[in-house]
């Protein structure tokens, strides 16, 4: 398409590019102001803290050394004192989860302040994508598709959700649509500053997220295209060209790697307490990539680049390998091709689903007019074709199915795609105000009717976010966000007292007793390494995270076996033993000193296990009496309904969830 002139002067443009990037900063951060630490936040502050601190790389250093610096720069900045490292067992073996929970909520400082400016810097990169969408859709159809693109950026619950978090979501969705824009410039303005911006950007784009690997067959088949739309005469000019500037691009990429981890190969650095290996160590990690491995060991014994750029390399391959994932009450380690497809169904919004079958039906009416030719229409928009392409190409054959986030990346395309329908002469007639104004309604009641759980978001389609746990868990829906609504609801309603007891079990990184929660600890999928000992489960509310009630991280998945039930009363039979260890310090000590302890409490934790799994399938089978933030559900379980879950024999137990199934 070919944009009309614009006539609007600078100062309007500007205004109302500011006014609509302001909203979207004010919904992101409306809604984390309300949202505890979500799971993998925790991680990347405590880890981009320790990158800046002391160059030390051995927090999580699968995620993005570029994104977790950026995210942490407020921690750094606002001098945050680190936990005790000296003689701390989690930090000589690179136990991030625990050694965040040190930092968040065992050093002298409120955690508050520092993690909501983490999240403010990710809106800042989420601020930069929005810039790039209205760019991207006004160079190729005008200011009113730019400002229509836009909105759809702006208002969009998925990428509110995430603009509001300190993860490298955002930051992979913001450089790799940079990283391509500036590519696809370069090579139709070979000049070296436009060059140089190219491979400055690709070598931020590596250290942002690892999935900037993609960029690689992008360019690649960005470079083919323009060697293909090039005159006859230019071809063989455009073939020495390539070579030469994928090696500038890969060189600067090389120089920007080892910039950001301090031109030193080692991760750990000389001036803090050392450290035994990374996560795991490189034994546990390598002979399980494939080509992979042995081309990371090249690099490793040629130290050819940082050490725990590699090694997070390695880690991210190894654990998209086989991962726990669910979908719509299947259970798979190995995930489905349909996930992301299904992902993309269920939680985008309707008004957006529409706005793309319209500019398909608009585009194949447009070029049956031999006046456009499909071959200029294409090249126009062909860098974002293929970031689509590729990118979903990728999705579909990934095994790591944990997230409806991962997919992000390829929605700003969209966004820049449907904003060419308010393009001039796109859609005609009376009904073009009408279905624009359509469309920003069903966006602005999609917006509305999640605001501010944005993460929940389900369409219409889906059921809504009332019915999206039994589709999708995790980051999808219950990302461990909800501890504030939690405890605001439990502060209403009087519970947590002798009488109305709290049961909790949490899937997140943040810290119950933060927000005044005093409950008995359920199984959680974070335990931080902290003693869970015997507890007796009673009448009182029941507090379950989505992603726990369905067991996706659970030892017993999907449906409940015979096996698993014998296992469970052959362990039962030791509760008293159980009791007698926790409560007794004399018991404790003397099986401490027989040097069964280990076994011991092995044994204890499998029967936690078993009796939560089974809990957990009675509860599923049952109505709660409240839901807060679409991923904590509340029970309120008397006496008779406890031992109806968790005691007597299997077929008392069956009778038990039929009549509930009979009820509902």
């Amino acid at each position: 398409m070919t944009p009309t002139a614009d006539h609007h002067p600078r100062w309007m443009l500007a205004a109302g590019i500011a006014a609509l990037l302001a909203l979207h900063a004010c919904l992101a951060l409306w809604a984390a102001a309300g949202e505890s630490v979500t799971a993998d936040e925790i991680l990347h502050v405590t880890g981009g803290y320790f990158y800046n601190q002391y160059g030390d790389y051995r927090i999580q250093p699968e995620n993005g050394n570029l994104a977790q610096r950026w995210v942490a720069l407020p921690a750094w900045l606002m001098h945050v004192p680190p936990p005790k490292l000296q003689d701390n067992l989690y930090w000589r073996s690179a136990e991030g989860s625990v050694v965040g929970y040190q930092f968040f909520y065992e050093t002298a400082h409120d955690h508050w302040p520092m993690l909501m400016a983490a999240r403010t810097m990710t809106v800042l990169l989420s601020l930069g994508t929005g810039l790039l969408v209205f760019w991207w859709a006004r160079r190729i159809a005008g200011v009113a598709a730019g400002f229509l693109a836009l909105i759809f950026y702006v208002l969009d619950p998925n990428i509110i959700a995430h603009a509001g978090l300190a993860t490298s979501d955002i930051a992979a969705v913001f450089f790799l649509l940079a990283a391509v824009t500036t590519f696809w410039r370069h090579l139709h303005e070979t000049s070296w500053l436009a060059g140089a911006l190219s491979a400055v950007v690709f070598g931020l784009a590596c250290v942002a997220k690892y999935s900037a690997v993609l960029l690689l067959p992008i360019m690649l088949l960005l470079l083919v295209w323009r060697i293909g739309r090039a005159p006859a005469g230019q071809r063989a000019r455009w073939l020495k060209f390539a070579p030469l500037t994928l090696a500038a691009h890969g060189a600067t990429a090389i120089f920007v790697i080892w910039l950001f981890y301090g031109f030193r190969y080692g991760g750990f650095a000389a001036g803090v307490p050392p450290a035994d290996h990374f996560t795991v160590p490189w034994s546990a990690v390598l002979p399980y990539i494939g080509w992979q491995g042995r081309v990371v060991q090249l690099c490793r014994d040629w130290h050819l680049l940082p050490e725990a750029f590699l090694y997070g390399y390695s880690w991210v391959i190894q654990s998209a390998r086989a991962r726990n994932a669910f979908l719509a009450g299947e259970y798979s380690v190995f995930g489905w091709v349909s996930f992301f497809p299904l992902a993309f169904w269920w939680k985008t919004t309707v008004a957006l689903l529409a706005a793309l079958a319209l500019g398909l039906v608009a585009l194949l009416r447009r070029w049956k007019n031999p006046a456009h030719r499909i071959a200029a229409d294409l090249t126009a928009v062909a860098p974002l074709l293929v970031l689509f392409g590729v990118y979903w190409a990728i999705s579909l054959a990934s095994h790591l199915n944990i997230g409806h986030r991962h997919i992000l990346p390829t929605y700003p395309v969209l966004f820049i795609l449907v904003g060419g329908l308010a393009a001039p002469g796109v859609l005609t007639g009376a009904w073009r105000p009408r279905l624009l104004g359509a469309l920003g309604a069903g966006l602005l009641l999609a917006n509305a009717g999640v605001a501010p759980h944005y993460l929940a978001f389900f369409n219409v389609l889906a059921g809504g976010p009332a019915n999206g746990h039994r589709l999708l868990v995790d980051s999808s829906l219950d990302w461990g966000q909800d501890l504030p609504g939690l405890a605001r609801w439990l502060r209403e309603n009087n519970a947590g007292s002798a009488t109305q007891p709290v049961f909790l079990s949490y899937f997140g990184s943040g810290e119950p007793k933060y927000y005044g929660i005093k409950a008995v600890a359920l199984p959680f999928v974070n335990g931080f390494k902290l003693a869970h000992p015997w507890y007796e489960p009673g009448p009182g509310l029941y507090c379950v995270s989505a992603t726990m009630l369905s067991e996706v991280y659970g030892t017993e998945r999907g449906p409940w076996t015979t096996a698993a039930e014998k296992e469970y009363q052959q362990l039962r039979a030791d509760e008293p033993l159980f009791r007698t260890y926790w409560q007794n310090p004399a018991t404790w000590r003397e099986v401490h000193e027989l040097g069964a302890a280990d076994a011991f409490e092995h044994r204890w934790r499998r029967y936690d296990a078993l009796r939560f799994a089974r809990l957990c399938h009675y509860l599923r089978a049952r109505q709660p009496d409240a839901v807060v933030g679409y991923s904590f559900f509340i029970y309120r379980l008397t006496a008779a309904e406890v031992d109806a879950a968790l005691n007597g024999s299997y077929s008392r137990w069956l009778a038990a969830i039929e009549q509930l199934a009979r009820k509902d």
